[in-house]
């Protein structure tokens, strides 16, 4: 390399580019050197290691529906206003519904605690 282009003097170079010129710059690069700059796809484990378990496949967010108000239907309303912190109507409208999603987008734990809470009033509960 010359001294005009040491290896110091490119770093500082690139450090000025804006985020456009650098992604042109990487454009350019991949089709001068015929390569990628995509991050490269996983390989799959060895033949005959362990499988490890994956953890998109364990379901991480529920929902609770509520699919029936049961006999004590005023109870249901009841707790579905303190669980929601619905008004009287909406709650009453909510009871009313077959399959109606009490909340959604919950951990498992706080799912089962409100469909717990839901049941012990008569209702018929399910996650999802």
């Amino acid at each position: 390399m010359s001294n005009a282009m040491t290896l110091e003097n490119i770093v500082e170079s690139l450090s000025n580019l804006t985020v456009l010129e650098a992604a042109e710059l990487t454009k350019l690069l991949e089709e001068k050197w015929g390569v990628s700059a995509a991050a490269p796809m996983m390989m799959g484990p060895a033949a005959g290691a362990a499988p490890v378990a994956d953890a998109a496949d364990e379901q991480s967010e529920f929902s609770v529906v509520l699919v029936e108000a049961g006999e004590k239907k005023i109870e249901v309303i009841k707790e579905l206003r303190v669980l929601t912190g619905l008004g009287l109507k909406e709650a009453k409208d909510m009871a009313d519904k077959a399959d109606a999603a009490v909340k959604e987008g919950l951990p498992k734990k706080e799912a089962e605690e409100m469909k717990k809470k839901l049941e012990a009033v008569g209702a018929k509960v399910k996650l999802v």
